[in-house]
């Protein structure tokens, strides 16, 4: 199986940022990676009309391709995460981070933005912890990271998702 690696944390923690800094630290490393994204905040993200009508048809799996790019719309009662992570395998990539899907068992970073966030490092796997706030007093068996160590935080997570 490819390697699964998650950024999870509240809404606004900073889980895209992230994303977008480990994806292009990987390519730069020469890595093949895939991401999942997981849009729980209601609503359907900008899709295509097209699609949406399919699958407001009753098609589990919509699909349109233009100048080289392919937008899936997946019906969410239908596909777990790891369905849509097998649906990835034929290509063949180094690793998948997946954005969001927080009960999910794959390795993660948790983002905190505040301490209303701090019920998160109960979640299972984790691999670190990204702060926004001081988390001094907190005891853990990963590290943790102030939001400002980037270069530290990156090179740590694509060092454990390579590795899985």
């Amino acid at each position: 199986m490819e390697n699964v690696f998650q950024v999870v944390g509240y809404q606004n923690s900073g889980k895209t940022t992230l994303m977008e800094k480990i994806i292009q630290a990987a390519v730069k490393q020469g890595r093949r990676v895939a991401s999942i994204k997981h849009h729980g905040h209601g609503g359907a993200p900008a899709g295509q009309k097209d699609s949406e009508r399919h699958q407001q048809a009753g098609a589990m799996l919509a699909g349109v391709e233009g100048d080289g790019i392919l937008q899936l719309a997946i019906t969410r009662d239908c596909w777990p995460l790891q369905d849509i992570i097998e649906l990835y395998r034929p290509f063949s990539v180094d690793c998948i981070f997946v954005e969001g899907y927080k009960k999910e068992p794959y390795p993660k970073a948790v983002l905190i933005r505040n301490e209303k966030d701090l019920a998160l490092l109960k979640l299972e796997n984790i691999q670190c912890a990204i702060s926004w706030i001081d988390l001094l007093e907190i005891q853990t068996v990963y590290p943790v990271f102030r939001l400002e160590q980037d270069e530290a935080y990156v090179a740590f997570i694509l060092q454990k998702a390579m590795l899985l």
